[in-house]
């Protein structure tokens, strides 16, 4: 635990998901509220059919999903949302003429009904 999830619209080509995924799992880890860095799984989705809208002119996306076991305080799930913020913000450069939007959405996870366990 956690889960993040990192959607982008295929649009901004020059993304570099490996490290928006790396610097995003850094942020995690530097905020103390994970045991260990192991537990953090993250991936990346390229979402190929989007709309931002119902305007024209070109817009993207970049939207992050965090589910974490439910417990913590708003102080601290707005901290970790502004963190994430932070480090999508200097994911760029973005396309030229391309009006992207950012966000971070924290989701709590049950933590009565989670089950894990690790192999090897």
């Amino acid at each position: 635990m956690p889960h993040l999830h990192l959607e982008y619209t295929a649009n901004l080509t020059q993304l570099d998901t490996d490290k928006a995924l790396l610097r995003l799992n850094h942020a995690l880890v530097a905020s103390g509220q994970f045991g260990a860095e192991l537990d953090i799984k993250s991936r990346s989705l390229k979402v190929e059919s989007f709309r931002v809208g119902t305007g024209m002119n070109p817009r993207g996306f970049v939207a992050v999903r965090l589910a974490l076991l439910s417990g913590r305080s708003a102080q601290v799930k707005k901290q970790l949302s502004e963190s994430l913020l932070a480090v999508v913000q200097e994911l760029g450069p973005w396309p030229e003429g391309v009006q992207v939007q950012l966000s971070v959405e924290l989701l709590d996870i049950d933590r009565d009904s989670y089950s894990k366990v690790a192999i090897g």
